[in-house]
């Protein structure tokens, strides 16, 4: 049984990956965000887990990340702020905790003799694409404070790979989706309207596109590039290989949701005109053939899971449909 560490466990995606790693034999350390009402997020709402360690901290702390990452054999380093609105508000809070904290569980991993880090990157340092299907080779692009802090983040663990020879994989998923999504992502903001009974539905620009992911296959590509020997020092894309706008999205759910809602622009969400990455559509090539991975599950079906997940009334009352998520 190889033990792992997932930072930012308590999240959307990391909760879901310490759930699949325990169901696959791990044993897990989960690194949630501490505060002092003990609260662990996301993994506050699943069963307790028998082969699951909870450590409350926070990876901007270098001494906290040496302690958690002793006696580990993978680091799954997901921990990070993430939405891109915020960024414009408090740019120096991602430059803390995405570049700093990346560098503190690099330091760690290296002190530690760790076997394989898997760092986290995004496909919004692409920006727009240039061309399509993105592939790992695309220029990046720093359209917003978020997406600056992920470029220096990634450069960061690169060069701990270079310099010291640190085992490491940076994985970057496209846009995943899924139960526990926060609302300041498109999906969720969509369909916890609609869930909430609304008719008019407030988004922004709906004319961009996205390569969609389902939780579920975003977690399994994550443990692919895990237990593969032939991407280390490499930059792997997780994706589907298929672009759709937010437009046709939101018919989707309101088709598979029964709903006659209407979108209303609100300008509120409408990202600065130069920020706003218009396209995007990965190229999986990569890691299809280096560890023969491909998303399992389609848009239509992953978002009939994530709407029933949002009928739940206990689910859907973690969101609060009449503000903006920031």
């Amino acid at each position: 049984m190889k033990k792992v560490l997932v930072t930012g466990a308590d999240g959307f995606i990391g909760s879901h990956l310490v759930e699949m790693l325990s169901a696959r034999g791990y044993e897990v350390r989960a690194l949630t965000l501490y505060n002092s009402f003990n609260n662990w997020g996301w993994l506050d709402t699943i069963p307790r887990i028998k082969n699951v360690e909870i450590v409350s901290g926070d990876v901007r702390d270098p001494f906290l990340c040496n302690e958690i990452t002793k006696d580990i054999d993978t680091v799954f380093h997901l921990a990070a702020l993430i939405a891109i609105p915020y960024s414009y508000r408090a740019p120096a809070s991602y430059v803390d905790t995405n570049v700093n904290g990346t560098l503190n569980i690099c330091k760690a991993a290296l002190e530690n003799k760790v076997s394989k880090v898997i760092h986290t990157s995004t496909s919004e340092t692409y920006g727009t694409a240039l061309y399509v299907p993105i592939d790992e080779k695309h220029p990046l692009q720093p359209q917003s404070p978020y997406s600056a802090s992920k470029i220096a983040a990634d450069a960061m663990a690169m060069s701990f790979h270079y310099s010291f020879g640190l085992p490491l994989v940076t994985a970057r998923p496209f846009n995943t989706y899924g139960p526990r999504q926060s609302a300041r992502a498109v999906i969720p903001t969509i369909i916890s309207q609609i869930a909430a009974g609304k008719k008019e539905i407030n988004l922004g620009d709906t004319s961009p596109t996205r390569d969609f992911n389902y939780v579920l296959d975003t977690c399994r590509g994550f443990i692919a590039l895990a237990e593969s020997q032939d991407v280390i020092g490499k930059t792997v894309n997780i994706g589907s290989n298929f672009e759709v706008s937010i437009q046709k999205t939101f018919e989707i759910i309101r088709d598979i949701m029964k709903s006659d809602a209407v979108i209303i622009q609100d300008k509120e969400r409408i990202r600065p005109k130069n920020s706003e990455v218009q396209r995007l559509w990965c190229d999986n090539s990569v890691i299809n053939k280096t560890t023969g991975f491909r998303p399992e599950v389609s848009l239509e079906k992953g978002l009939e899971l994530t709407v029933e997940w949002f009928k739940n009334p206990s689910n859907l009352a973690h969101y609060k449909t009449d503000i903006y998520n920031v």
